[in-house]
């Protein structure tokens, strides 16, 4: 029987999780070289960009399916605070009008650390798999 709190962690996970592959999805669909270029002009190696992409993409699938939840939160939480650190805190939490501000990736730290924190187990890979180790060396 599922509770309300693991519905809504299942919820945050799902959420962040698409979210993430949405995002990666869309540097490589509108041409990894503007985002690495992008990189360039804030400051970092332009090689991240596919990292960061990859992280995003292949994260945010791990997350929907539930597979290494806390890992990838934690990557993405730490991504989350280079990007607020980097680009995001000068423009303000609303942006400048000009782009928008951090408070999505605000919030998207904060999901990411509260299933860091948490975890993730229902309906969750993870839950299956390990469930299915326990089983068998009690066997």
């Amino acid at each position: 029987m599922m509770n309300k709190f693991e519905l809504g962690t299942l919820l945050l996970r799902v959420f962040l999780g698409i979210s993430f592959f949405i995002h990666g999805l869309s540097k490589f669909q509108g041409g990894i070289e503007n985002t690495v270029g992008w990189f360039e002009m804030i400051g970092l190696p332009g090689f991240m960009a596919y990292g960061v992409a990859l992280l995003e993409l292949v994260g945010g699938i791990l997350l929907v399916i539930g597979l290494g939840s806390r890992i990838v939160s934690t990557l993405f939480a730490f991504l989350m605070i280079g990007t607020l650190i980097k680009a995001k805190l000068s423009v303000g939490f609303l942006g400048d009008g000009t782009g928008a501000g951090y408070e999505l990736d605000l919030a998207f730290l904060a999901i990411a650390v509260v299933i860091l924190i948490n975890g993730s187990r229902f309906y969750a890979l993870d839950q299956l798999i390990f469930k299915t180790k326990e089983e068998t060396t009690t066997v």
